[in-house]
């Protein structure tokens, strides 16, 4: 659609039509300039040169709506014509100058602008990129860079100590990169397609056994410091990830339905979900409103803002309960352990910890079968009942995870802290 861009029309007219994921204006003023706007939550709109190489159209990013205004994209846009202009005279094609583009000009240029509005961990791509890939790719040019180049690169990133996962890391990076230089016409083909990462299982479940996580109930409901204490259990008893929980807000609640609903800012997927809360959070919730009430559920005392940090009172706490290698992101893995372990599926985990990607959620898979394996036992006809194995009673800090009923899955009581309250 071609329109005259102005600061109102982009405030309040920037719209995707029904039924589509993305749509594309165009300046009336500046021909070729163009902003791309997306369907998807939170997505902020692009600016965009739109030129034409060999009946081809090609796309230079700008950047967003937040970081230029009308005319400062429009200066830039006729600056970059300017340039395509005099390379044309010159008989220079700007294909051919994208081709000799360095990889460090491309992410300077082009990646960590579109990575900074898509991609919420770029600051961790921007620390990959310069500790390391930098110096071995920077000043390569983009068709310069070969696979063997990367699988030695690999080589090297083992030698130096690093973990799999952190050598993957890279490889993964460096891929990603190379797919957008040729998804936006910087390059023909992308020489790291398939190629074989580490992919060694390092994955942690450091979560409390049955012991540990009765000491550490009781600790956290003890202990002095109420407002961490409260975050503590409510990641316990509802499987969100910190970040989610910090951000929370009363608005986000519905006591009466017992449901948070987690806008899709604040969540990893960047999609809103709702979470049903069972007898401890909202036990959790009850207590934290007996603080002073700001936006904030979970708000720090001293500033009535929430928590940028709790790790060195979760230190303490855990060394209160006698545990020495326990994450705070494992109170969400002792949730899903607790729902597996109790019975529930894989999908059960995956609806409630709001994993966009079924895979992840296979984490769990051992204690499922576990948990399928004692189950099977009751069936033993061969060894009486009484020989065959049978679950262990859970400790009195852990009850049924859910419940579910035709209508709705709800969530039901995991740590009865309103019990012992």
């Amino acid at each position: 659609m071609i329109v005259t861009f102005t600061p109102a029309f982009i405030a309040t007219q920037l719209i995707v039509p029904a039924g589509l994921k993305k749509f594309e204006y165009r300046d009336k003023i500046v021909r070729g300039l163009t902003i791309e706007v997306r369907a998807t939550p939170n997505s902020v709109p692009t600016w965009s040169l739109r030129d034409k190489l060999d009946r081809k159209s090609t796309y230079d990013y700008l950047g967003n709506t937040m970081e230029l205004s009308v005319s400062q994209a429009r200066k830039n846009a006729n600056v970059l014509k300017a340039k395509y202009a005099l390379a044309r005279k010159q008989g220079t094609a700007p294909a051919e100058d994208k081709i000799e583009m360095t990889l460090d000009t491309f992410m300077a240029d082009h990646y960590f602008p579109y990575a900074k509005i898509h991609k919420r961990s770029w600051l961790r791509d921007d620390q990959l990129y310069r500790i390391r890939i930098k110096e071995k790719f920077g000043e390569a040019k983009l068709s310069e860079i070969t696979r063997y180049q990367v699988l030695q690169f690999q080589n090297e990133l083992s030698e130096k100590k690093l973990s799999p996962a952190s050598q993957d890391h890279h490889i993964k990076l460096l891929r990603r990169v190379l797919n957008l230089a040729v998804q936006w016409e910087f390059l023909e083909k992308n020489v790291l397609t398939g190629i074989k990462l580490r992919l060694v299982d390092n994955e942690l479940h450091d979560v409390a056994d049955d012991e540990q996580l009765k000491r550490l109930v009781e600790v956290l409901r003890t202990d002095e410091n109420r407002p961490v204490c409260n975050i503590l259990m409510f990641l316990l008893s509802t499987g969100a990830r910190l970040n989610e929980a910090l951000q929370a807000t009363w608005a986000q609640v519905d006591m009466e339905k017992g449901l948070w609903t987690i806008p899709a800012t604040n969540a990893k997927s960047k999609r809103s979900r709702s979470v049903p809360l069972n007898e401890s959070a909202m036990f959790v919730l009850a207590e934290a409103g007996k603080q002073k009430r700001v936006e904030a559920i979970f708000a720090n005392p001293s500033t009535g803002k929430p928590f940028t940090t709790i790790t060195r009172v979760w230190y303490r706490l855990r060394k209160a309960a006698g545990i020495t290698k326990m994450r705070i992101h494992s109170m969400r893995h002792q949730f899903a352990s607790l729902l597996v372990s109790s019975g529930r599926s894989l999908f059960d985990v995956q609806v409630l910890l709001g994993h966009s990607d079924p895979r992840v959620s296979q984490r769990y898979a051992k204690l499922s079968v576990q948990a399928l394996r004692e189950a099977s036992s009751f069936g033993s006809v061969i060894v009486p009942k009484q020989q065959a194995t049978t679950p262990p009673a859970p400790p009195e800090a852990v009850a049924e995870a859910i419940v579910v009923t035709e209508k709705e899955m709800q969530s039901a009581q995991i740590l009865e802290f309103s019990k012992a309250a």
